[in-house]
């Protein structure tokens, strides 16, 4: 690809949310994250995460494989952005609306190790940690009528948020759909009435058959050329990783699982092997290229509730990891158009080709 690559895309699921392509940028000075140092204790004994030091958090709600000997624990979140204790009614006054900030925040612990990264965790270790997300998301939709959604997330690195180095994520349970995931639901829902096709099966099908050679009118020179398989990042039996074409942070990664399921909730355990298996590849991929990657990576799943049955053939679940590796400018700030230096290309295959152990 050329380094004077300058071009808007459009997200093809989101059609309103576009992406500026623009490598030039990437040559100028501006300002990084820089990559995470990680450290090598196993426990710290200030830290409220570790093992031994279950006094300093909430009371275990989950744990796993048991609550003596846990290598994944869940606990309240002492600093909620939602809670069931504290309720408000919901008002109106004039333009101005609210909505009682209800819900349920909680941490999960991720493993008994404090500075242990996700692509050395061991892939039944992993499995384990998504098969918890599973059925606490289960838990929360099934004794509580008013949460609409769950979302699952994870920030590594202060870069993404983190405020605890000890490796976790969280669940938030809410009262609301994101509007993000309902804008997924909404345009995904516009394509399959038009086409009577899931777009997110089909963007991976492209992916694994679509090659295509532009040509200029005038000149006749190539301006483009596809490869088939060019964004494809890694594949399993059941699961695919993917480089957005569309790619909101420079080395974004999403993935699909490869057959139709709305519902993350729907996984089999069998299912969430293989699937463990594709995460633990992607991120020693990540961090192999990139060195210290601190990220974002959350779960989209179809919301619960009779109004969302609609949904179940035009919709896929799948897991958005975002590693955050530059600072956002005014410019994006200011545009809501994100800026990426790096081309999905040639980030694509960098990370397809860098050998991992």
């Amino acid at each position: 690809m050329s380094n004077e690559l300058r071009e808007i895309r459009i997200n093809p699921i989101v059609p309103t949310e576009s992406v500026l392509v623009s490598t030039a940028r990437g040559l100028r000075p501006r300002k990084d994250e820089k990559p995470l140092v990680m450290g090598t204790d196993s426990r710290i004994a200030e830290c409220p995460f570790c093992k031994g030091n279950e006094d300093k958090t909430p009371p275990t709600l989950v744990s796993w494989p048991n609550e003596e000997n846990w290598s994944i624990r869940i606990v309240e979140n002492l600093f909620p952005v939602l809670s069931n204790k504290q309720q408000t009614q919901s008002l109106s006054f004039g333009l101005q609306h609210v909505i009682d900030g209800y819900g349920r925040h909680e941490v999960v612990i991720d493993h008994d190790n404090h500075s242990i990264h996700i692509d050395h965790m061991s892939q039944e270790h992993i499995q384990a940690l998504f098969k918890i997300y599973r059925d606490r998301m289960q838990f929360l939709y099934g004794t509580d009528a008013r949460i609409k959604y769950v979302l699952v997330f994870k920030n590594f690195g202060p870069a993404a948020g983190a405020s605890i180095a000890h490796t976790h994520s969280q669940i938030v349970a809410m009262p609301v759909v994101p509007e993000n995931v309902a804008n997924e639901l909404y345009h995904s829902h516009i394509h399959f009435q038009k086409f009577n096709q899931n777009i997110f099966s089909h963007l991976v099908d492209e992916a694994l058959t679509f090659e295509a050679t532009i040509y200029d009118r005038d000149s006749g020179e190539v301006r483009r050329k596809i490869d088939v398989g060019q964004y494809v990042i890694e594949k399993t039996k059941r699961f695919i990783a993917i480089k957005p074409f569309a790619s909101r942070f420079e080395w974004e990664v999403q993935i699909f699982p490869l057959f139709p399921q709305a519902d993350y909730l729907e996984c089999s355990d069998e299912d969430l092997e293989d699937f463990a298996l594709l995460v633990k590849r992607t991120m020693r991929r990540l961090n192999n290229v990139i060195g210290g990657a601190q990220y974002n990576y959350f779960l989209h799943s179809i919301p619960h509730g009779d109004e969302f049955n609609k949904h179940r053939d035009s919709y896929l679940w799948h897991l958005e990891i975002c590693p955050r590796t530059s600072i956002p400018t005014g410019f994006e700030l200011g545009s809501g158009l994100f800026v990426s230096t790096v081309s999905p290309e040639d980030a694509a295959k960098r990370l397809r080709d860098v050998e991992i152990n």
